[in-house]
């Protein structure tokens, strides 16, 4: 499937997405990755984030299955060491993570702490394919849930892409590791072939939109 990228720039404050609030839970999802690293890769199912539009849709064998809001960072595209910036390019799901509860126990930083992306829910760490994005998965790149919803849907994060408990949960269940992932600075309904205009998600849905 052909799918059309942005250019990433260069706005915003040096930083990085999850050095903070990732360092803690690093070791935990390195480990389940060389666990999992046996297992077969999702060829399935693929993800296409536009952040034009702050949305995230899930295809099926090349089908639209669903799609969900998301915020990816509010300083900007890009996958320089040390920024804050989400990255653009084609990348997969390296690891998946269960967050049973939001404990403060250092696996989990505490709700709305400065210069952080607070992570609940389901993590989904990224890992770059390309020179664009090869950074991705040391600079703790991931899909995750966000207790900070009110803000879904704006460029809001760190440089994750953060997503609704409830959503993320769903999105969980249907990939899995190896899952291709796309990130785009363009328009949802251009980057997926197919989509019609309007297929999105309202605050008030949870379950997500079928094609039929």
């Amino acid at each position: 499937m052909k799918i059309n990228h942005g250019r990433a720039r260069r706005p915003g404050a040096p930083g990085t997405c999850a050095k903070t609030d990732g360092s803690a839970i690093r070791p935990y999802l390195l480990l389940a990755l060389f666990l999992a690293s046996c297992a077969a890769p999702d060829t399935q199912h693929h993800i296409v984030i536009s952040t034009r539009d702050q949305k995230l849709a899930v295809l099926d064998r090349g089908n639209l299955m669903a799609t969900y809001p998301v915020s990816t960072s509010k300083f900007g595209l890009g996958d320089w060491r040390g920024s804050r910036f989400t990255p653009l390019g084609e990348l997969q799901i390296a690891e998946k993570t269960v967050f049973k509860s939001r404990r403060r126990t250092g696996e989990v930083v505490p709700d709305n702490s400065p210069g952080r992306d607070p992570i609940v829910t389901r993590i989904l760490w990224l890992r770059g394919l390309e020179g664009q994005n090869a950074n991705a998965f040391g600079r703790d790149i991931y899909i995750h849930g966000t207790p900070e919803e009110r803000l879904i849907g704006t460029r809001a994060s760190y440089g994750c892409i953060r997503m609704r408990s409830t959503d993320v949960v769903q999105l969980y269940n249907i990939v899995g590791v190896g899952a291709a992932v796309t990130i785009v600075d363009a328009p949802l309904v251009s980057a997926v072939p197919g989509m019609v205009s309007g297929h999105s998600m309202g605050p008030e849905n949870t379950a997500p939109f079928v094609m039929r």
